[in-house]
């Protein structure tokens, strides 16, 4: 469910209201920022992806930013679903250098921590890390979400329980970086994907001029020997870069698929060319977005 907590935020009727999953001071708020760069927002924190897109389709906020994809930890599945089922478009995506960092109540050190606390997909992340304190003796154990989780100590007054969160988290509840950039792959990345139907949203300067280079789709294909081999080929004709292929069960029918693909191209022109000849070959195909490829951050 939405958080209902109040925040100091930009109240103005031009502000932009953005769903996040979590809450304040989630990676998902950083990567919001970055995105809308100097257009006022308002973050809505929920809980999880589901409340987040029930947000979206009751129209309580104007846009939402979804975590699709991390590089370390891979796709986020649940997500692609959402995405496909909801109906609403992607406009524009961001890539966030994800740091994470062990925080806790100031004053301790790391030997006086004994629980540990956060989501799961962070846990991952920082495997290394953590497996050499569980080995100590430290619990590790998986949460909703990193910032709550940071909240929680802080609310609760925990004393030797940390947290994998972010910078900004620890900054939002007063807490202190004890280890920071603890994750295991300093190139560890998350694609954010930014949905909207909101003309508000669609008017705004960085989205409105974007330069659309770039298509996410998804289709399933007839059960037949060889078809996404045949329209991966005819891709190819086109000129289109694939840059990501994931497939999903359809949930009802046994070894059919969902695929979802993301696209890059130089050519609009040849792009509208290569969907329609996919279409014959492909069932079900759906436009998930059409937006500007997203900058990915240097690793420092």
């Amino acid at each position: 469910m939405k958080q209902t907590e109040n925040r100091t935020v930009s109240a103005a009727n031009h502000a932009v209201s953005v769903a996040i999953q979590g809450g304040f001071g989630a990676f998902h708020e950083t990567a919001a920022k970055k995105f809308f760069g100097n257009n006022p927002i308002t973050i809505v924190p929920c809980d999880t992806f589901t409340d987040l897109f029930d947000e979206l389709r009751e129209k309580r906020v104007d846009c939402g930013i979804v975590a699709i994809e991390n590089s370390v930890a891979g796709s986020l599945l649940q997500n692609h679903s959402f995405l496909s089922e909801s109906g609403l478009p992607v406009v524009g995506e961001q890539y966030l250098r994800v740091v994470q960092n062990l925080i806790a109540l100031p004053g301790q050190s790391l030997e006086d921590i004994r629980e540990i606390h956060s989501h799961p997909v962070a846990i991952q992340q920082c495997h290394l890390f953590l497996n050499a304190l569980r080995i100590k003796g430290v619990k590790i154990v998986d949460s909703v979400d990193t910032a709550l989780s940071a909240k929680w100590i802080r609310e609760e007054n925990l004393m030797g329980v940390g947290a994998l969160a972010s910078d900004l988290a620890a900054d939002m509840y007063n807490l202190e970086i004890i280890r920071a950039g603890v994750e295991d792959n300093k190139r560890n990345f998350t694609r954010f994907m930014i949905v909207a139907e909101s003309d508000k949203v669609k008017r705004l300067a960085k989205i409105a001029n974007q330069k659309v280079n770039k298509a996410s789709l998804c289709f399933s294909l007839p059960h037949q020997q060889g078809k996404l081999s045949h329209v991966l080929s005819v891709l190819s004709i086109y000129n289109m870069n694939l840059t990501k292929i994931q497939s999903l069960p359809i949930v009802g029918v046994e070894w059919e698929y969902l695929f979802y693909i993301d696209l890059i191209f130089s050519d609009h022109k040849r792009y509208k060319q290569a969907l329609d000849a996919i279409r014959p070959l492909t069932e079900n195909l759906q436009i998930l977005g059409e937006y500007q490829n997203g900058e990915q951050p240097s690793q420092d």
